[in-house]
């Protein structure tokens, strides 16, 4: 049996940061929560955080992430290539199944293990199985409204949850 599911959406616009992710588990065929968890924040809240993957395995690396701003003064760049250098290199870390969205108020990265880090270019990043959805969806609305961070992710997650089965629409946003 095998857990799938997860859409985070990140998006910087009009000066402002949002982070969104979905709410639901699945178990093979079966839908086994409904309101998890998977974006929060971190060291001392100025940085949000969103996984997709395996929960434990997500947790872990988010605890692993803020050691390592603690360990580089809120550096996000730094902390997040030597969390990325660790998880491709580490024996343990290596068997791990996430991926993550880190930001803070000027810098966005997706991280994986592969050892990548990656700064979108448009300030737009999305992950899961409903991520391509979701971020086109808010490419559209930021192309094409004037709306607000807020607003756009949440209509973007809207629009994600009725196309990918993996994705609900109880939806939690962090917004910086």
């Amino acid at each position: 049996m095998n857990f799938h599911g997860t859409t985070i959406l990140a998006l910087r616009h009009k000066g402002r940061l949002a982070i969104a992710g979905d709410g639901q588990v699945t178990l093979d065929t079966s839908v086994v929560k409904h309101f998890a968890r998977k974006v929060r924040r971190i060291y001392h809240d100025k940085i949000i955080v969103g996984f997709a993957g395996a929960t434990a395995d997500a947790l872990n690396l988010s605890e692993r992430l803020e050691a390592k701003l603690e360990r580089y003064n809120g550096n996000l760049t730094r902390s997040a290539v030597e969390l990325a250098r660790d998880w491709r290199t580490d024996k343990y870390l290596r068997r791990l199944e996430a991926l993550m969205i880190a930001a803070d108020d000027t810098r966005m990265f997706l991280i994986s293990g592969n050892g990548d880090v990656m700064e979108p270019d448009q300030g737009i990043a999305a992950i899961g199985s409903g991520g391509v959805a979701a971020q086109a969806a808010a490419t559209a609305l930021v192309d094409n409204t004037d709306m607000d961070v807020r607003k756009i992710v949440d209509e973007a997650m809207k629009i994600a949850a009725s196309i990918c089965i993996y994705t609900n629409d109880k939806i939690t946003v962090e917004e910086i």
